[in-house]
């Protein structure tokens, strides 16, 4: 460890939209239809502010005044024609904002790391491209025929062609709107709100074929009040990307009080739509997956957001620290131990299929060493076959003793034990 003193902190998106709020707002007052795509960054479109103003840098000089009266700094801004161009000449501007005249020859210094795809940048160093310049001079047809959509998508990022809509054969009003009798004030009620009207609103982008890269997030106040913040993502959002944005905005508003007396109608509209889709596998069965996401959702609005929970595997010597739960729908958590580390001392396979959320005490008998039978309620079971003992050395350091692990087989199933104490302690079940 090279700083045993040191403290991590999971990130918290929620909060950092709350603290970024202010900011957004104040640029709101100035320029209206403000895109938020990350808490700490925003897209602006100035084209009717220009003319208002009186001039591009009348209109940045603003903004920056705008947001160093709310925050205390200029931040970093950058004025581009498309919002790739523009969101990286805020990356490299200092405390003067950075204008850029020509997006292609801006681009065209910069490292190809700033496509944000680690596989497809990786292959394009192996080939000698390091540079978006150098990327934007190879012919379009072949980067399509040799790295497929997301070849094409890079090269146009690369040439200065931010994505362009595509129109589609839509309802008139594809927005969805849900309206509550008592208005909606607990942070439990808001985030169930988010997540089931975000589901409402992809299923209808699905049946025809497209998904939006901005969707305006609006919300009516018990006393009339509504708020509106338009949320902005690279890629088509998703039922996952857009719940966790309409649950970031709505949690801002509610903790800053910018919804008072709560939520009475909610409501969603997409908007910037794309048809680019994922390829789908030979074999993948998308309806049945739509359905089973259907069931579990369908549960989840009867018992609860908490009581349905979605596992994934991670770091641990003992079974029970192995899996790491999150609430299904929402975004994992940070592993709390590497998936990737040795884990020396680890039970060896296979895992057991049941783990006690706490060690449950088993009466054991033991004839010359080795365990006979156990004790399963009001009879006893014979150990038909065992392994172990495995030697489990604690932390000392934190007051933990050495354990020895068995596995055991009886007629009855097979257990994961621990013998600590001179007691026996069944630790997990095997299938």
């Amino acid at each position: 460890m090279l700083c045993p003193g040191g403290t991590t902190l999971e990130q918290d998106h929620a909060a950092e939209s709350l603290a970024f709020e202010p900011v957004a707002s104040a640029v709101e007052g100035l320029v209206p239809r403000v895109e938020v795509s990350d808490p700490g960054l925003l897209f602006v479109p100035i084209d009717g502010a220009i003319r208002y103003y009186g001039g591009e840098e009348a209109v940045v000089a603003n903004l920056a005044r705008a947001v160093r009266d709310v925050a205390g700094a200029g931040g970093r801004i950058g004025l581009a024609g498309g919002p790739f161009a523009a969101r990286w000449a805020a990356e490299v501007a200092g405390e003067e904002p950075l204008i850029v005249e020509d997006d292609r020859q801006f681009l065209s210094s910069l490292d190809v790391e700033v496509l944000g795809r680690e596989e497809l940048v990786a292959t394009f160093r192996w080939l000698g491209i390091g540079t978006l310049g150098e990327l934007a001079s190879l012919p379009r047809p072949a980067m399509l025929s040799r790295f497929g959509q997301a070849g094409l998508h890079a090269h146009r990022l690369a040439s200065g062609e931010d994505r362009r809509p595509e129109p589609r054969d839509l309802p008139e009003d594809p927005s969805v709107t849900e309206r509550f009798e008592e208005p909606l004030v607990l942070l439990e009620q808001v985030g169930f709100a988010a997540r089931a009207l975000s589901h409402r609103l992809m299923e209808a982008m699905k049946e025809n074929g497209v998904a939006p890269h901005r969707v305006e997030v609006s919300a009516r106040a018990a006393d009339g009040t509504v708020r509106t913040r338009v949320w902005r993502s690279a890629d088509p959002f998703t039922d996952e990307t857009l719940t966790e944005r309409v649950w970031w905005q709505l949690r801002a508003w509610n903790e800053s009080a910018g919804i008072p007396g709560g939520i009475v109608q909610l409501t969603l509209a997409p908007a910037d739509l794309s048809g680019e889709g994922r390829q789908l596998t030979l074999l993948e069965d998308v309806s049945a997956r739509i359905e089973a996401e259907r069931a579990v959702a369908r549960v989840q609005a009867l018992l609860g957001p908490d009581a349905v929970l979605e596992g994934r595997p991670q770091g641990g010597r003992d079974p029970i620290e192995q899996v790491r739960w999150h609430r299904w729908g929402d975004d994992p958590p940070a592993f709390e131990r590497d998936p990737g580390a040795p884990w020396p001392g680890s039970t060896p396979g296979p895992s057991p299929a049941l783990v006690p959320p706490e060690p449950q005490l088993l009466e054991v008998e033991w004839d010359g060493g080795m365990p006979s039978r156990v004790r399963m309620r009001s009879r006893w079971e014979p150990v038909l076959n065992w392994a172990g003992p495995w030697r489990k050395l604690g932390r000392w350091w934190q007051g933990e003793g050495h354990v020895d692990r068995y596995q055991m087989v009886t007629s009855a199933g097979a257990l994961l034990c621990e013998l600590r104490d001179e007691q026996m302690y069944v630790i997990g079940v095997y299938d």
